[in-house]
């Protein structure tokens, strides 16, 4: 059987749940050794589990910056290199523009925007030329969302730094990608609702918003990151991927 990653070495932040770890498992089953991480021991071992005997899990938090001194650490002793960054982890919660407090704002760019930068930049070292690098974007990143302006914000400036650092690492060949999901079927996505009835209404909503009429699956982005990480994708740069079926194209 075909495994496009065979021998590729990959790191997924926030990979214990939803995008993460269904990128995670794609990327594993597709032969790349896995480092993933996550803030939530239980959760972290519960993923090295499912994803199966090629992945590691490293429990730390992407927006502080000793704990990812301490992956890249522990990844150097233990492989080497990266061939496959996923800077993954982040998420966000909804509050209109009055409401908005500085907590609300400090931690989502801390995570979405700081973090990722970090991520990446702690990374660099470990990168071997003609890597590849993923950034999680958002459908938020160009289209307007009620309440949701923050994270939006974040998204945007995500997507930015994918077209940035393409440019800052082309000497390397290192490539730098935004995929952006639309609405996935996440525990995240259902977080952001109080209880089962609202979730739904939520969930029937966002369906009705695209053209497909469903929500995607986790599983759908993830084969997008593993192509994006894949020789397959050689020529792919600085490119937004929207996963979203056409909720941001139509």
């Amino acid at each position: 059987m075909n495994k496009p990653l065979e021998g590729k070495i990959a790191l997924v932040t926030g990979g214990s749940s939803g995008i993460g770890l269904a990128a995670a498992a794609e990327m594993a089953a597709q032969g790349a050794q896995i480092f993933i991480t996550g803030r939530r021991q239980a959760e972290l071992d519960a993923a090295v589990r499912q994803i199966g005997p090629n992945a590691t899990g490293i429990r730390a938090d992407a927006s502080v910056l000793s704990d990812l001194d301490s992956v890249y650490a522990q990844i150097a002793r233990q492989a080497g290199r990266l061939d496959i960054l996923f800077a993954n982890a982040g998420g966000g919660d909804m509050l209109p523009l009055g409401a908005i407090t500085e907590e609300h704002f400090d931690r989502i760019f801390g995570t979405n925007v700081r973090g990722v930068l970090f991520t990446v930049q702690k990374a660099l070292p470990l990168l071997s030329n003609g890597a590849s690098i993923v950034l999680t974007s958002s459908t938020t990143s160009v289209l307007g969302t009620v309440s949701f302006s923050v994270y939006s914000a974040s998204k945007a400036a995500v997507r930015n730094f994918a077209r940035s650092w393409a440019l800052d690492l082309k000497d390397r060949g290192i490539r730098v990608n935004a995929v952006s999901p639309g609405p996935i079927r996440t525990p995240g996505l259902g977080g952001l609702a109080p209880d089962d009835a609202s979730r739904q209404g939520l969930f029937d909503y966002l369906a009705a918003q695209v053209p497909l009429g469903r929500l995607g699956e986790a599983s759908e982005v993830g084969k997008v990151v593993a192509f994006l990480g894949s020789d397959a994708a050689s020529y792919i740069n600085g490119v937004e991927l929207f996963v979203d079926g056409g909720m941001a194209q139509v």
